[in-house]
């Protein structure tokens, strides 16, 4: 979930967007799914919360292999290498990242008109994993002024030249419920961010890998 990383408030399964946000525009960014979605991102059955008002689905090719960008989303004790809005990360159990898998974080949040500037405070636990192919994680978010129920489902498809990586999220809470277009914005800033982030670290790995066969 997310707030938004530079411009976000994002909640748990939210991952970093849900961060660094401003709550002011009424506008929901281009790509939002507020309204009807065409097809729903789910893993293992299962998707977003389907009576949140909160919602966003975004999608990106990324020319890397399935195998690194796989790592880099699961390895989630390193998000904060790659995604310069994360504080704090603590994988909260051991060995491989699967279902059951929990982690804690944290993001700041700048003052916005429905909160002052705090520290989001998120608790992801994964629910559904297909290894390569598809997780889905829930968790609260809280700050002062600020609780947020998230989920997040992301999905990993191989195409032509890479994998194309899909994301839907929803967030519910009193907060971001009061003034739905705003946080709707918020949430879109922070999974578009989350997934340039993303794609151009996985793409940089790819790249210096090519560029050290080559050598």
């Amino acid at each position: 979930m997310s707030i938004v990383r530079s411009t976000s408030v994002r909640a748990a399964l939210l991952a970093v967007p849900l961060v660094v946000g401003i709550l002011g525009t009424a506008t929901a960014p281009a790509g939002a799914t507020s309204g009807h979605h065409d097809k729903p991102v789910t893993c293992r059955g299962a998707g977003v919360d389907p009576d949140a008002r909160v919602r966003y689905k975004t999608d990106t090719v990324i020319h890397a292999s399935l195998r690194t960008i796989w790592k880099l989303q699961t390895e989630v004790e390193r998000w904060p290498s790659w995604q310069a809005h994360i504080t704090t990360m603590d994988r909260l159990d051991d060995g491989p990242f699967r279902k059951g898998s929990a982690f804690r974080w944290t993001t700041p949040v700048p003052p916005n008109p429905a909160t002052p500037a705090t520290e989001l405070d998120i608790t992801s636990t994964v629910k559904q994993l297909k290894q390569n192919s598809c997780i889905r994680w829930t968790g609260p978010a809280t700050g002062e002024g600020l609780h947020i129920d998230g989920v997040h489902v992301w999905n990993f498809t191989k195409v032509k030249g890479g994998v194309r990586v899909t994301t839907e999220e929803t967030h519910s809470g009193p907060q971001v419920d009061a003034n739905v277009p705003a946080a709707t914005k918020i949430l879109g800033d922070g999974l578009e961010a989350w997934m340039r982030d993303l794609k151009t670290a996985a793409e940089a790995r790819t790249h210096h890998g090519q560029h050290g066969q080559a050598r």
